[in-house]
């Protein structure tokens, strides 16, 4: 049911398709600003517009911003901008245009048949990069039912053969239920089958995180604008290989691996989907389980890339987003989510080092994912963070229970120990429900 881009080697003799990025760029009191300051600059805006089409592998050839006065409700795009683009799409023989805004299914058919060639929203883009990204099965069921979703909608933009009628005897049996009619069932019979497969993933994790809480390991999770460097510093932290490339939405699916901190504990670090401005809805919703990693995490390290002019602006996107996930009926972030949030500036080499960035934003842990500068200091924060809620005991364990000795090691901080001959006496930090557990096990 899925209504294709074209494909990267449309073009005659195998050459990628040649796109073009329309940024309708509305004044900054009509856009929705974040922190002091933090509104997005329409040069900034288009150059992630124009990073996220190239990600699908085509060619962008043409790239504009054009100054949105009034929303049209036919083209968007006040009648002398559509002409003025379609010159210019004419000229570079473009294949394909992205409209960096929402665009209702009236718009999307006017302006293809105006500049007569495919044209997709910001919508449409990022649905197609992720449907291209998603490896694990619940990532692709995700992105199946987002598609869905959003294609319902459009089903008289996407195919001309939808206009035809079927069934209908004589004059009383009516025009009978059309094209659009029946494709529009098949794909609500079908999300209705993604939804199931998809609780029974969601079953499985949940069966998996309880396993995980009866280890149990601290949970630390990964959060931050795409392309931010999470990958990278995730790699960086546990010596794992997830794919890390300079490419937006490079990691789609959840990926979890065990650290080491510096006091000998033990964590497991979670990498998630990278957030982004104007997240379509579909996939907020689509994707709600693979974010739920962040609702169970002790800790979330929020990964900010510093250096990136967009930066405040982008620090207030995500945390837009979790505050939506932490409101309403089906709230998966619980509250006090913020007091978990370790603020991570990565990217600190491309301003001066990791002493430049801290003495400009005191509080945060300044690091560089590429160089390994300040990691040492993000784990220690981290250990510190874990540390805080954790009680002091005093304990004694027979020298011959070498596996009461190894659990201690392994899921406290052992502060001091004394070998003696009635055994060995340990200064051990636990968590309460560590201590509980430790407690349980001896009886």
């Amino acid at each position: 049911m899925r209504c294709p881009l074209p494909a990267p080697s449309d073009e005659p003799g195998g050459q990628p398709t040649r796109a073009a990025v329309i940024l309708p760029f509305e004044k900054p009191n009509r856009v929705a600003i974040g922190d002091a300051g933090g509104h997005r600059a329409a040069e900034a805006r288009l150059a992630e517009a124009v990073g996220l089409t190239a990600s699908i592998g085509v060619t962008v050839v043409h790239s504009a911003v054009h100054p949105l006065r009034e929303r049209r409700p036919a083209t968007l795009m006040g009648e002398g901008q559509v002409e003025m683009v379609g010159r210019a799409l004419k000229e570079q023989e473009v294949g394909l245009v992205v409209v960096d805004a929402a665009l209702s299914p009236v718009q999307q058919r006017n302006l293809e048949r105006t500049w007569d060639c495919k044209v997709i929203d910001r919508t449409g883009l990022i649905l197609e990069i992720f449907g291209e990204r998603a490896r694990t099965k619940e990532g692709a069921l995700q992105v199946e039912l987002a598609h869905l979703d959003y294609q319902r909608t459009r089903l008289v933009r996407s195919w001309t053969h939808l206009e035809r009628q079927r069934g209908g005897f004589g004059f009383l049996g009516g025009p009978g239920e059309s094209q659009i009619e029946i494709d529009r069932r098949l794909i609500g019979d079908r999300m209705v089958r993604l939804r199931k497969e998809l609780d029974q993933v969601r079953r499985t994790r949940g069966l998996h995180r309880r396993a995980r809480e009866r280890v149990p390991y601290p949970v630390v999770a990964l959060v931050g604008y795409t392309n931010a460097g999470k990958s990278t510093l995730f790699n960086e932290l546990t010596g794992a290989g997830v794919y890390a490339q300079d490419q937006l939405f490079a990691t789609l699916d959840p990926t979890m691996r065990a650290v080491r901190l510096p006091s000998g504990r033990t964590a497991i670090l979670s990498d998630t989907v990278g957030f982004i401005s104007d997240l379509p809805t579909q996939l907020v919703e689509a994707f709600r389980a693979t974010l739920e990693e962040v609702a169970a995490a002790d800790i979330i390290l929020h990964v900010r890339d510093i250096a990136h002019p967009d930066s405040a602006a982008q620090r207030a996107d995500v945390l837009g987003v979790m505050e939506e996930m932490s409101e309403g009926p089906h709230a998966s972030l619980e509250p006090g989510w913020q007091d978990r949030i370790i603020e991570v500036l990565n990217k600190a080499d491309l301003l001066g080092g990791v002493e430049a960035v801290a003495r400009r934003a005191p509080g945060a842990i300044p690091v560089s994912a590429l160089t390994g500068e300040g990691l040492e200091e993000l784990r220690s924060a981290i250990d510190a963070r874990l540390s805080a809620g954790m009680e002091t005991i005093e304990l004694t364990v027979p020298g011959s229970d070498g596996a009461a000795l190894a659990w201690l090691y392994q899921h406290g901080e052992v502060l001091a120990r004394d070998d003696g001959d009635e055994g060995v006496r340990l200064t051990v930090r636990l968590s309460p429900a560590d201590r509980a557990r430790f407690e349980g096990r001896e009886t």
